[in-house]
């Protein structure tokens, strides 16, 4: 290869402006410009691309909206409502506020749709709460509330699910579906080694819950509780699209923090506003980015090389996941989850229909896969937001990450090993894959 060939050229002023550290998504501009340049193509080709892909699709809204719902959770009391409730559910027992700690982020999973929301808002009270008294190091406070975010991308709502489907055509509501049992199986994996943690490191217990508190604890928080159940019911009853069971979300968020529980004023709606609008804009850059470059790959013939190289080696399915998981692991160590699913993830997906992989399970290992980088080095951005609010080193941090990082590579397996893990709920719901 040389580098006149304009593909060449695009590739390594890409990898040396991340090197730079210039962001991702400017980089893949600068070097989708420089593409179009070297190969004589009309620059508004790259216009036409993002009018064509991301402006006209109707998916795409779902994104803000979920992450305003998010922000406006937040911003209220919810966080607390929740976890009063988990405590008053799993508190007791040896370890207890690591086991609600586990508990509350599966709870906030089916509301936020994103790890980093999860971190930043309920992992960061978790923090605040685990350390205080010395109850806990920092470090294991700060690892617990990592690796607890990242069943949130995996249960219903997600955020990266709607730009896997953005990516695959594959249906929003069946991978929504498809990810409730592996994202309980992830959160079990956790509350046991939060269980063996405990009893080695003689963890304390909580104070018990009278019993005759539980109702009044739970009717506090079923409002908060009730989002997800709304959420499915909409999507699969066909009340709703999942850009307006985004919208719902948003809403019901907003009315929920106004109407029921009435802790967020104008001011905190504001700030929802502007940080939704923020990340919002983070993300829109990056897929933006992403659609020109993947026209590129389109271009260069790409996919369908890839795809004619590994169904030449007569792969099997189970092969083929198993390189998949190899492949995403090692560069979610280095690459941000959304920059994965809207450059690599497309290039894999006509090789993963040849060989017959159901579209909603690989869009969930593919989903998964993600979410562990977040938690691996080198990159790892969920640990660098922990490692910011606790104040614990890094080094520590990750020697407490071990054990968790292990067990989401053992429910990644199950997972890719057991497809019905994934597919059971969707086909109740009439899924026919």
């Amino acid at each position: 290869m040389s580098l006149t060939d304009p593909f060449t050229a695009c590739i390594l002023l890409l990898v040396t402006l991340a090197v730079l550290g210039l962001p991702v998504a400017y980089s893949m501009i600068l070097a989708s410009i420089l593409y179009l340049l070297m190969a004589g193509l009309d620059m508004g080709t790259a216009a036409e691309q993002l009018l064509n892909s991301m402006y006209t699709s109707y998916t795409m809204l779902a994104v803000p909206l979920f992450i305003l719902a998010a922000e406006l959770m937040n911003s209220g009391s919810m966080t607390t409502r929740l976890t009063n409730f988990a405590n008053a559910l799993v508190g007791r027992f040896r370890g207890g506020l690591a086991q609600v700690n586990v508990l509350q982020s599966l709870l906030f999973a089916g509301m936020s749709g994103s790890a980093l929301a999860d971190a930043g808002g309920m992992g960061k009270m978790m923090m605040r709460m685990m350390t205080q008294d010395g109850k806990y190091t920092p470090s294991f406070a700060a690892a617990l509330s990592a690796v607890t975010a990242v069943v949130a991308p995996i249960l219903p709502p997600s955020i990266p699910m709607v730009i896997y489907a953005l990516v695959s055509n594959a249906s929003i509501g069946y991978l929504f579906l498809g990810g409730i049992l592996p994202g309980l199986l992830i959160s079990a994996s956790q509350m046991l080694i939060v269980w063996w943690s405990a009893r080695r490191n003689n963890f304390p217990t909580e104070e018990p819950v009278p019993v005759r508190e539980l109702p009044r604890i739970t009717l506090r928080a079923l409002p908060a509780l009730m989002l997800p159940v709304v959420l499915i019911v909409g999507l699969r009853g066909g009340v709703m699209t999942p850009t307006e069971a985004a919208a719902v979300a948003a809403a019901y968020a907003l009315f929920v923090s106004v109407v029921i529980y009435r802790d967020v004023g104008l001011r905190e709606f504001y700030t929802s506003l502007l940080n939704a609008a923020r990340t919002t804009t983070s993300i829109g850059m990056l897929i933006a980015a992403a659609l020109v470059f993947n026209y590129i790959v389109t271009i260069e013939n790409i996919p369908n090389a890839i795809r004619s190289l590994l169904l030449s080696y007569d792969l099997t399915p189970l092969t083929f996941l198993l390189l998949v998981n190899v492949l995403l692991l090692l560069i979610g160590a280095v690459l941000e989850g959304s920059t994965i699913i809207l450059i690599i993830v497309p290039v894999l997906i006509p090789t993963a229909a040849a060989l017959g992989i159901d579209p909603i399970h690989f869009g969930v290992v593919v989903v998964f896969n993600v979410m562990i980088g977040l938690v691996t080095p080198p990159y790892g951005l969920l640990l660098f937001v922990v490692k910011r609010v606790s104040g614990a080193s890094m080094g520590a941090i990750l020697r407490d990450t071990v054990p968790f990082l292990l067990g989401l590579l053992v429910a990644l397996m199950l997972i890719t090993l057991i497809p019905d893990i994934v597919l059971f709920v969707p086909r109740l719901f009439g899924y026919s894959g």
